[in-house]
């Protein structure tokens, strides 16, 4: 991590701000705290970073989270994918976080130590200085284990008041209010506070916004701000949109709704919004799903198929695009105050003239403790009036994410109906959940707030908590299940099972036997594992010897799950990108047929097999493509070879 502390082209603005974090720590050991995504300052932490790497006898410690940076191509092929993607979408002048790109290259200097409560999902998994150095918390955690190491300084970017002197938290209010708090209550000296107004993020007020004396260095950079990271949003398939289907049919007109990131997230989302504006359509959609699941029992009186006549209210630590849609579809309509006895007259339809007026000038409906999405997402926040931006209330993770920061009948009257919708990676037979670490112990992500919402699925009386995970991974040419008898690592125990969902229906675990819970789990999981579940069931003496997989009238394999959506599929009901793309098509044709062409490079037979094909395969010319990848005139054997594999999925993907 080279680069001297007097840099050339700093500026001096810069350069003054990393002064003062020196001197913070009174010239030793620097103990530095950062928000989780966007609101971490790239460029002040890449000053600060190289500063103390050319300085050997100085030690910096960073506690942050979620260290956003684009990927690192991981073969040839992606390269050519993602250069020209990459430089148009984060942008030719988007500064990487320099201490990320070091870990991943298991570079980093030995005088910067980096921890981190929750990973960029999968991209550190290589790295051994990442994984020994994560922390595994809770979110409503943190602050607490932030303030026990003693920081001496916090830096992070900020929204500036249209027109005034105020700054916003913006996209971060989650545990700078917190942290600020926690540490004058154990009666320790306040840490410095740098901010970096960013003129890109939105301006956001209510709790997220301080005057600007709260921090003690207010940084303007002369430079113009990078681009906010964004997410590239990612496609759904046919396994995305059925779990999405189901779920939305558990949602209660009139309830609250917490939603994690991803593509089942979009999923759902889009399943609401049919709900809210096609019902017609959603009910066809259900009954071709599921025969006979609209009048279930578990939907009856746990959800609902009829548009959405009161509305929803949001109250989720992460404000993501589904948020977006959902308003702008007319289904997060329900708002919320402060008020808990006006909230418990409303909710038992005792509401007064005098609370309604109260709801329409000072009404959320949506609350939430950090943004991060797509570019769509950033651009609606800037741009909603100031009468609409009120009624998002940005504040502390302690209010989203538990019932326990001293307001619990106000967040129990406000939060009725709640869902609490999560993805997990895999689940086991007894109803565990794993959802952020492989069995060997390596993190892919972290806890973050999913086990609070699971427990609060628990505490709040009418609330339900739902797990969503795909029933396979790996593809169709290696699968392996996603319901598993046992694993190593579970993020959620099975004492606080409850409703899951795969593409393949949903089990109501909540109060049930083993047994039962047992045969539910099996009941979703993909038809070729089923017996080896069944099996080892039996062995552990969770099953009787004589049961059998139940007959199931809809067949648990992709190929029915894609006959029984194909005809919403190829009319675009359920499409790939609902909520908006960021590739061009030809990058979406590209994406399709990468897709492809990994899953049939798991092995050196499925390669070879695949090269094979491709040698003696009639395929389109893809000029478009082939241009798109540079590989118009491929160079050499080995460019051929992969300009006709590229050429073979793109036919075998075309749809």
């Amino acid at each position: 991590m080279p680069t001297p502390p007097a840099q050339p082209g700093l500026d001096p603005a810069l350069d003054a701000a990393v002064e003062r974090l020196l001197q913070a720590s009174g010239g030793g050991h620097l103990v530095v705290a950062a928000p989780l995504g966007l609101g971490k300052p790239h460029r002040l932490l890449n000053a600060l970073t190289r500063r103390i790497a050319a300085e050997p006898e100085r030690r910096l410690k960073l506690l942050t989270a979620l260290s956003l940076t684009p990927p690192d191509a991981a073969s040839d092929l992606q390269q050519r994918f993602l250069g020209p993607f990459a430089e148009r979408f984060f942008g030719a002048d988007h500064e990487g976080l320099d201490y990320v790109r070091h870990m991943r290259r298991g570079t980093l200097p030995p005088n910067v130590h980096v921890q981190e409560f929750y990973m960029q999902s999968g991209t550190l998994l290589g790295s051994a200085q990442a994984q020994q150095s994560c922390t595994n918390l809770n979110y409503t955690h943190v602050a607490r284990a932030v303030a026990h190491e003693g920081i001496h300084a916090l830096v992070q970017k900020v929204a500036r008041e249209p027109g005034g002197e105020r700054l916003s938290l913006s996209c971060n209010p989650d545990l700078t209010l917190d942290l600020v708090d926690e540490i004058a209550r154990r009666g320790e000296q306040r840490p410095l506070l740098v901010a970096e107004v960013d003129p890109h993020l939105p301006w956001l007020g209510g709790t997220a916004a301080v005057e600007a004396s709260y921090f003690d260095v207010v940084l303007e950079l002369p430079s113009s701000a990078p681009r906010l990271f964004a997410l590239p949003r990612r496609p759904i398939d046919d396994a995305d949109h059925a779990i999405g289907l189901y779920a939305s049919a558990l949602v209660p007109d009139g309830g609250t709704l917490q939603i994690g990131i991803g593509a089942l997230s979009d999923a759902l989302a889009h399943a609401l919004v049919l709900r809210h504006l096609e019902n017609d359509a959603y009910r066809d959609l259900l009954e071709a799903l599921e025969p006979g699941y609209a009048e279930s029992a578990l939907v009856q009186e746990e959800g609902g198929v009829g548009p959405f006549e009161q509305g929803l209210f949001g109250a989720s630590e992460m404000v993501n695009d589904a948020f977006r849609v959902l308003r702008e579809a007319g289904v997060l309509t329900r708002c919320v105050v402060d008020d808990a006895e006006v909230m418990e007259r409303l909710a038992a339809g005792r509401g007064t003239p005098a609370d309604a007026a109260l709801l329409e000038r000072e009404g959320r409906y949506l609350d939430g403790a950090f943004y991060l999405g797509s570019v769509d997402l950033y651009r609606w926040l800037r741009e909603l009036p100031a009468e609409e931006a009120r009624r998002i209330g940005m504040t502390r993770v302690s209010h989203i994410n538990h019932l326990y920061g001293g307001q619990e009948r106000l967040e129990r009257a406000q939060r009725r109906d709640a869902r609490f919708f999560n993805t997990c990676m895999l689940m086991t037979a007894l109803g565990g959940a794993a959802s952020d670490t492989l069995e060997d112990g390596r993190v892919v992500s972290g806890i973050g707030g999913q086990y609070n919402f699971v427990a609060m699925g628990h505490e709040l009386e009418d609330a339900r908590s739902v797990l969503m995970c795909r029933a396979t991974h790996g593809g169709a040419q290696h699968p392996s299940s996603n319901v598993r008898w046992t694993y190593g690592n579970l993020s959620i125990p099975r004492h606080l099972r409850d409703l899951a969902i795969t593409e393949y229906g949903v089990a109501d675990l909540r109060y049930q036997s083993d047994e039962d819970c047992v045969r539910a789990m099996i009941s979703i999981a993909d038809l070729r594992f089923q017996e080896e579940l069944l099996t080892r069931a039996k062995a552990s003496r969770k099953l009787p010897p004589d049961a059998r997989v139940a007959p199931d009238r809809t067949p648990n394999t992709p190929e029915a799950l894609a006959e029984r959506l194909g005809a919403a599929r190829r009319s675009g009901l359920l499409p790939d990108y609902p909520h908006g793309c960021d590739f061009t098509p030809v990058e979406q044709r590209l994406v399709r047929a990468l897709g492809w062409m990994k899953e049939r490079a798991g092995g050196r037979w499925s390669r070879l097999s695949m090269l094979a094909k491709a040698l003696v395969a009639s395929a389109p010319e893809a000029r478009e493509e082939l241009a798109r990848m540079d590989l118009a005139a491929p160079r050499g054997l080995g460019q051929r070879m992969t300009a006709r594999a590229l050429r073979l999925a793109l036919r075998e993907t075309s749809h």
